[in-house]
């Protein structure tokens, strides 16, 4: 099937016909024909896949087929990051850009100025953050009552960032006739009762379920010790890798050690993370995508919504605790049936992660030892709630410890503090004689 068979209008086939679009893939065949049609629609669809065209095109035809003509939202699309949204708000803007309907993206971390003054104009479509939605409802600046579609993407990540109770305030605010389109890479239990609640005998499409990942892409697994994996980065980097490269951090003060550790060996890259402002995390985003800026380093939650057309390689500087994370990360490459590659880099810390990743995704993933820093001494460790490795005894197969010295309690050095006597802070305390 190639999209002239999905009765498509002229300027949207135009349109994404100068976007390079000429097969549909497969959440794309199955679900706009349905959304053409006014169905509520529940997709499983993993990062990759589509989706985003998957209903934004029909979105756009069912919205230019309506006579209605004023300035009220008649579209919303809920999504959790401020980066997903200024993604499928430039799609969309693609997709209709010989249409008259007007696309709006709004997200907190920002002035509200110009988001303001943009929907005093008139909004067809907007595409939203919860937070921002919520203040701009609160201040009466967005109504909902007209709304006619309602898009929740990434309903599992919204659950994870905690947004759930926030979609569940703004859902109580829509309109009781409308279409739902429902999007999640995966459907924990409290997301499918979320999904039963506001969906009306919807059409079911399952797409690549988030245990798999795609054939296209090149995986392997580096064993280093914790200690060499930011040499490890930099020699791939300056002698295996050419290409732009987006690399993982498991945390914000590691995105940002990283990018200052590449730097300072004169590899061009930018850390993107939660606690940098708007701005920043956009120009950081679009020096990666011209290349200005070879490597960038991100969060797994500013990384969501991250498309770059061609990107060749992902690096996992850590493996995330949760497996499925794992293919949404390496998801971020091979798109659209692209080649790419993806590169792990395992440390004690990481082999439970490995073991159960690998266990998800049913296949073992090479090891690559040639490079200066492979070790065949890993030991499976665990970490803490604090994101520590854990102390002795806290779980982790550890390799044995040294033979203890052997104590001599009568040679004790003097001034030493007694056994079960806790000395305390105060430096001017006196024991009492």
């Amino acid at each position: 099937m190639n999209f002239t068979d999905l009765n498509l209008i002229d300027p949207i086939a135009k349109a994404i016909q100068e976007q390079g679009y000429t097969n549909p893939t497969p959440i794309q065949e199955k679900s706009i024909p349905e959304i053409l049609k006014g169905r509520d629609f529940l997709g499983c669809a993993q990062t990759g896949t589509g989706k985003t065209a998957a209903f934004a095109i029909p979105i756009l035809q069912n919205l230019s087929n309506n006579k209605t003509k004023n300035n009220h939202i008649k579209a919303l699309i809920l999504t959790p990051t401020r980066e997903l949204a200024i993604q499928i708000e430039e799609n969309i803007n693609a997709y209709g850009k010989y249409l008259p309907l007007k696309e709006l993206v709004i997200f907190g971390g920002v002035k509200q100025g110009n988001q303001e003054t943009a929907l005093r104009r008139g909004v067809d479509i907007l595409v939203a953050t919860p937070g921002r939605l919520l203040d701009f409802i609160a201040q009466g600046i967005i109504s909902l009552k007209n709304l006619e579609i309602f898009v929740l993407d990434e309903a599992d990540r919204m659950l994870d960032m905690g947004f759930v109770h926030d979609v569940k305030r703004i859902i109580k605010l829509l309109p009781q006739r409308r279409q739902t389109l429902f999007f999640s890479a995966t459907m924990p239990s409290e997301i499918q009762k979320l999904a039963d609640s506001i969906l009306n005998n919807p059409v079911k499409v399952e797409v690549t379920p988030v245990s798999s990942t795609a054939e296209t892409i090149k995986q392997s697994v580096y064993f280093v010790e914790k200690d060499n994996k930011l040499n490890l980065l930099s020699h791939i980097l300056k002698n295996d890798i050419a290409d732009s490269v987006l690399v993982f951090s498991r945390t914000k003060h590691g995105a940002d050690k990283i990018a200052r550790k590449l730097q300072k060996d004169h590899i061009s890259a930018e850390a993107i993370h939660g606690n940098k402002s708007q701005n920043a995390r956009q120009n950081a985003l679009n020096n990666f995508k011209s290349g200005k800026t070879r490597v960038l380093v991100a969060t797994d939650i500013a990384a969501r919504g991250i498309d770059i057309d061609e990107l060749k390689y992902v690096i996992n500087f850590e493996l995330s605790d949760v497996s499925e994370t794992y293919v949404h990360r390496i998801g971020r490459t091979g798109r659209a049936g692209a080649e790419g590659s993806s590169i792990s880099f395992v440390d004690g810390l990481d082999l439970l992660n490995l073991r159960n990743t690998e266990k998800l995704i049913g296949k073992k993933i090479p090891v690559v030892k040639d490079h200066p820093f492979h070790t065949d001494n890993l030991v499976a460790q665990k970490r803490d709630s604090n994101n520590k490795p854990m102390a002795a005894g806290g779980g982790g197969e550890r390799r044995p410890s040294r033979s203890p010295k052997p104590q001599n309690n009568n040679n004790k050095p003097s001034g030493s503090t007694p056994t079960g006597f806790k000395k305390p802070k105060n430096k001017n305390f006196t024991r009492k004689k």
